[in-house]
C-alpha cells in the first residue's frame, strides 16, 4: 500500500478534460503503477471525487486511481442544459476522459449511479473492464429508495458552520449510518459540501440536476434490459457490495446478481444503509481481494 502521507501533503494531481459539449471537467489523478490497469472511481448522484479520497490514498502508488467529478459536481463545470444530467451523458463524458488519457483497460468502482454507469460502460466493450465493484445498486432499484432520493435532491439548503452541516446530515441520515458519531458526520459534510460564495456551507453540486432526475421518473427500463446490461459485466471479476439496510438494492436482487456472475463475490456490510462508504473494514478487505484478481 501507499506510504503514509505527511500532514497536509496532497497525494493527487488536479487535472481536467473536455466534454463533447465544451464543459471543462475535473478529475483527481492519483499516480501509481503503469503495469496495472488504472482504477476508475465513479460517484453517486449528488457526490463527487472526494467520496473516494480514503480509498484512493490507500491504493495510490500500487495503482493509478482516477476520481472524476461528473458534470455539475465538485470542480467540474455546471451543464448549460440541465437535461444533460443523465447517465447517457455521464457515460459519454467518461468515454471522453478514457480517450483523452489513452486508457484501454481499467478497474471500475461505482457507487449507486456510478455502478449503473459501470454497467453501461461495460455493455459497450466488456473486455476493457479488468474488474468492477458495484456498490449498492443493481438492475432493479427499490421504489422506496428512489422516493427518498427524490425528496432531497436539488434542495438548496445552506448552513452557518461545519458542525451545523454535520448535524443536519446526521438528522437526515441517522438510519443509514446509525453507529456514526460527530467526527464521522463532519467527514461526510466535507466530502459532499463546500463553503459557498456567501460564506455559508452548501452542497457541492448543481441543484438543477433535479430537473433531469424528475424527468426520468416515467416508466422504468424493462427489467430484462437492465439485467442484460448487468450480464455483460457479470463475465468479469466482480464485487457486489450491499448495505444491510439498503433501500436501493434489495437482498433478493443482490443474491440474484451474485448467482448470475460466476466470478462475483457478494459482501453485505452490516449496520449501514445506502450506501457503504468503502471505508468499512469489510469493504476494504473485499476490494483488496478483487484487486488481487485484476492485476
Amino acid at each position: 500500500m501507499a506510504e503514509a502521507l505527511k500532514a497536509g501533503e496532497k497525494r493527487w494531481e488536479d487535472r481536467s478534460w473536455s466534454s463533447s459539449d465544451g464543459l471543462r471537467l475535473h478529475f483527481r489523478d492519483y499516480p501509481g503503477s503503469t503495469d496495472r490497469p488504472p482504477v476508475l472511481c465513479l460517484p453517486g448522484l449528488t457526490r463527487n471525487a472526494r467520496d473516494f479520497e480514503a480509498l484512493a490514498e490507500r491504493l495510490a502508488g500500487e495503482w493509478r486511481v482516477i476520481c472524476p467529478d461528473m458534470r455539475g459536481r465538485g470542480d467540474s463545470d455546471y451543464a448549460r442544459d440541465p437535461m444533460t444530467y443523465t447517465p447517457v451523458h455521464y457515460v459519454a463524458d467518461v468515454e471522453a476522459l478514457l480517450a483523452a488519457e489513452g486508457i484501454e483497460r481499467f478497474v471500475a468502482i461505482g457507487t449507486s449511479l456510478g455502478g449503473l454507469m459501470t454497467m453501461l460502460l461495460c455493455a459497450a466493450n466488456p473486455g476493457r473492464i479488468a474488474a468492477a465493484v458495484i456498490n449498492d445498486v443493481g438492475p432493479e432499484i427499490e421504489p422506496a429508495g428512489l422516493a427518498r432520493i427524490r425528496e432531497y435532491v436539488g434542495q438548496g439548503r445552506s448552513y452557518e458552520t461545519w458542525v451545523h452541516a454535520a448535524r443536519a446530515l446526521q438528522e437526515a441520515n441517522r438510519d443509514i449510518y446509525p453507529a456514526w458519531e460527530l467526527p464521522d458526520w463532519l467527514r461526510l459534510a466535507k466530502r459532499c459540501m463546500v463553503i459557498g460564495t456567501g460564506g455559508r456551507i452548501v452542497f457541492d453540486y448543481d441543484m438543477n440536476i433535479s430537473e433531469a432526475f424528475e424527468a426520468e421518473q416515467g416508466p422504468a427500463p424493462a427489467p430484462e434490459t437492465m439485467w442484460a446490461l448487468y450480464d455483460a459485466l457479470a463475465t468479469r471479476p466482480l464485487l457486489v457490495l450491499r448495505g444491510a439496510h439498503s433501500d436501493i438494492l434489495s437482498a433478493d436482487v443482490a443474491a440474484r446478481m451474485a448467482a448470475r456472475a460466476p466470478a462475483a463475490e457478494l459482501v453485505t456490510i452490516a449496520g449501514v444503509g445506502h450506501a457503504p462508504t468503502l471505508d468499512e473494514d469489510e469493504s476494504i478487505a473485499a476490494i483488496a481481494r478483487l484487486l488481487a484478481r485484476a492485476g
